[in-house]
């Protein structure tokens, strides 16, 4: 398996995925995956956020093991309801893509005991980049 890339995270998405995982519903989830990124995320002011890295509310385009190109948006929860061009942050993808930058690749575990590598092709949208700080 590959090293895990490293990652960027606001301080804002730090301090409310945080907050989220403290909430019951987040118990049941990936939270100790998520967990984990966080712990180990070079956290940044959202005005220092380089614009190809993907945060939260941010749309990107990838890989996955299997060639296939998709692009989402990664949001909270409450935003993830019955949207196929939305990942929530507690799904392993959401998880997963937190942090990256255009180019990286990460080796993520799937529900099913089956590994995803999911390559970063693009950022089509960040709202740091588009100048929305306080989202």
């Amino acid at each position: 398996m590959n090293t895990a890339p490293d990652l960027l995270v606001s301080r804002l998405d730090c301090e409310r995925i945080e907050e989220l995982l403290e909430r019951p519903l987040a118990q049941a989830s990936n939270a100790s995956a998520l967990r984990e990124e966080l712990a180990r995320a070079h956290i940044v002011e959202p005005q220092a956020m380089p614009a190809d890295v993907i945060t939260m509310n941010s749309t990107a385009r990838f890989r996955d093991e299997s060639g296939e190109e998709r692009e989402m948006t990664l949001v909270y929860p409450r935003d993830a309801h019955g949207e196929t061009d939305r990942v929530s942050i507690l799904a392993p993808v959401g998880t997963a893509l937190l942090g990256l930058r255009v180019g990286q690749t990460i080796d993520w575990p799937m529900p099913g005991g089956r590994q995803a590598r999911l390559q970063v092709l693009a950022v089509h949208y960040q709202p740091e980049a588009a100048g929305e700080y306080h989202r």
